[in-house]
């Protein structure tokens, strides 16, 4: 599985072997990971250099404190990645764009509304399907349109769920 971390504004890919191994950036690493209280306190160890962290998950980022340092740190699947790759394909200047869902599901959430400024990457719908969240984001900045569903709507593949212009 092959994940992309991005910290701050730096980007690293992160390979997970099938064998637990792990690549950051192709360069093997021997990591361990592990919750200590069960909530936001992690011990980390990175080839074999203790770290310990508050780990919070905050509007799709995760926020990272170690070391006196505050991280902005954003990890995207597979799955997720080439949702944002496909989406940001069609990112024409000035015309309507329509947010279709991708699969079919149920809507969890619509956090914006007709008239609203939007930027790029900004969460516009927040869609369960096989019982995944998956967030579809604005693919440029502009002002939403049209909302044509709300929380609690089921949708088929292909529904319109929110225009941007």
């Amino acid at each position: 599985m092959r994940y992309t971390a991005t910290v701050n504004d730096r980007t690293f890919t992160i390979d997970i072997l099938p064998d637990g191994k792990l690549l950051v950036d192709g360069k093997p690493r021997d990591v361990d990971f592990l919750s200590l209280d069960n909530k936001t306190l992690y011990s980390l160890l990175v080839d074999n250099t203790s770290y310990e962290g508050l780990v919070e998950k905050v509007d799709g980022f995760y926020q990272v404190l170690l070391w006196g340092a505050l991280y902005a740190v954003r990890v995207m699947d597979e799955r997720e990645q080439r949702l944002a790759k496909s989406s940001a394909a069609f990112v024409p200047e000035d015309v309507e764009i329509v947010i279709r869902a991708p699969m079919p599901g149920l809507i969890l959430s619509v956090p914006v509304e007709p008239g609203q400024a939007v930027e790029a990457g900004q969460t516009l719908v927040i869609l369960e399907s096989m019982k995944m969240e998956n967030e579809l984001k604005a693919p440029r900045a502009g002002r939403v349109h049209t909302v044509y569903v709300k929380a609690g709507d089921s949708v088929e593949q292909a529904k319109k769920l929110v225009s941007v212009i």
